[in-house]
């Protein structure tokens, strides 16, 4: 550890707590491997394709450019703010009060739900490896009662596996994310030369819509795909406290982890709809992409390649809990949260907050196991990870679009910066973080009541989830201490 980094943290008001071990690979691997595109694309390549069939293959360069608008942004803040807990602390310097708190709450609480969205991947892929992974028997697939009840089963035993992991400390996290994503890359890799090599169709594929799909409110709806697979690349800088030369290393890393999780999920989406056996059986919508692979590459080879995947959720839920760990320390520190002198607690031998690791993993296991046997949790929970996280990325572009507006916000010389292009950047941000919320939280029954029931209390989940959220954030802001006024640096 330099000078430079202490005097750095000096000048916020903090003190260097972490082990700044990371390296620029390290801090593009925690971003990369929590948008995850194997885990993520092979959780709902079938939710997207039964709402827009061929055609939901747009809703992906579409999303990719809605979310490098906000990353763009995010970058110029990760250089001026090279801080761990990177949306709660980018929220604070730009807005004051319960508003720059609030975004802090909101994205602690998206995390946790991602962190139980993503632990119930592994009922998509374990099963299709090895039969005996279905512990319950029954049916495997993750919309039937039997499904979701496996889920809940070996999504719990993974948050115990990566809270260990977590709490070992940020060397052995890093470890396991940096071997975890290397085999993602070699995984989409093969993947997409392989799908292409036995392709049955062209590319043209994307272009034909299929009979009744692919258009209007079917291709809204396929858009919770990318918007699900395409966030959580804000934790490459959530790590900055961690990141040699984070000042450098984590804008890039945050751009890095979108555009190659983007444009890898893209060529997958396009080779597995040039490889599938049929897009008319029904076997894409209801069993996405193990289907293809099976089907493409044979039993054996088919289930190495799920091997793969698997590895890739396992990765994936793990960063996922150390940016929800991070994000946690640094309200606590800053005396945002209730108990929040033990959250903020660094174990000093691990140089982990031990705390946080412990309680959010709890806390994703508690969702799952309230959900226990209920088909709807895999949409339902996926649905609202997006919103809530989306509201909270909105709670920094708008009042940062606020300040550049007022002129509070001006380039600083060697930082990475949008120059002119910053306010049209920020504005297109805003309005596209207002429409993916709106377009998410629609209440539709296919996302948030699968099983028919016609609850109005299911179909408006989403925004009941926020309003409790909001009400819940509140009183527990009133218990904590009050929150210091940022300092500049």
């Amino acid at each position: 550890m330099t000078a430079t980094h202490t005097d750095e943290l000096t000048a916020f008001g903090y003190r260097q707590e972490l082990r700044r071990t990371l390296g620029s690979f390290s801090a593009f691997a925690a971003g990369f491997s929590f948008v995850s595109i194997l885990t993520t694309v092979f959780q709902l390549f079938g939710l997207g394709y039964s709402f827009g069939g061929t055609m939901f293959f747009w809703t992906w360069p579409v999303v990719i450019v809605g979310q490098l608008l906000v990353a763009l942004n995010f970058a110029e803040l990760a250089a001026r703010y090279p801080l761990a807990g990177s949306i709660y602390q980018w929220a604070k310097h730009v807005s004051r009060g319960f508003a720059g708190w609030l975004a802090g709450w909101m994205m602690l609480l998206g995390c946790t739900v991602a962190l139980a969205a993503a632990a119930i991947a592994l009922q998509v892929v374990l099963p299709s490896v090895w039969s005996g992974f279905q512990l319950v028997g029954g049916d495997p697939s993750i919309t039937s009662p039997t499904g979701a009840t496996n889920a809940v089963l070996l999504g719990s035993a993974l948050i115990v596996c990566t809270t260990a992991a977590n709490a070992a400390g940020v060397r052995v996290m890093a470890r396991i994310n940096d071997i975890g994503v290397a085999a993602e890359l070699a995984g989409v890799a093969v993947l997409v030369v392989g799908l292409a090599l036995f392709a049955v169709r062209g590319p043209q594929v994307v272009t034909e819509p299929l009979p009744d799909t692919g258009t209007g409110a079917g291709l809204l709806a396929s858009a919770l795909m990318a918007g699900y697979v395409l966030y959580g690349f804000d934790t490459a800088a959530s790590v900055a406290e961690e990141t040699v030369n984070a000042r450098k290393a984590a804008p890039r890393a945050v751009l890095r982890a979108l555009l190659i999780s983007g444009l890898g999920g893209l060529a997958v989406i396009l080779v597995a709809l040039m490889a599938a056996p049929s897009l008319t059986d029904g076997n894409l919508a209801d069993q996405g992409l193990p289907y293809v692979i099976q089907a493409v590459f044979g039993d054996v080879l088919g289930r190495v390649f799920l091997a793969d995947v698997a590895i890739a959720v396992v990765v994936c839920t793990l960063t996922i809990q150390t940016g929800t760990i991070r994000l946690c320390y640094s309200m606590a520190r800053d005396g945002a949260l209730p108990a929040s002198a033990r959250l903020a607690r660094v174990h000093p031998r691990t140089g982990t907050p031990l705390l946080p690791a412990l309680a959010s993993g709890a806390i994703a296991i508690a969702l799952l196991l309230v959900n226990l046997g209920n088909p709807t949790i895999f949409s339902a929970i996926t649905g609202t990870s997006v919103v809530v996280v989306y509201v909270a990325y909105l709670l920094v572009t708008l009042p940062l679009l606020r300040r550049r507006l007022r002129g509070e916000f001006v380039a600083q010389p060697g930082l990475f910066s949008l120059g002119r292009w910053a306010l049209p950047v920020n504005l297109a941000a805003v309005v596209w973080g207002v429409v993916m919320i709106v377009n998410i939280a629609w209440p539709r029954p296919e996302v948030y009541d699968t099983a028919g029931t016609g609850s109005a209390w299911l179909l408006l989940f989403p925004l009941e989830f926020l309003a409790l959220a909001v009400l819940t954030g509140w009183l527990c802001r009133r218990r904590a201490e009050p929150t210091p006024e940022p300092v500049e640096a």
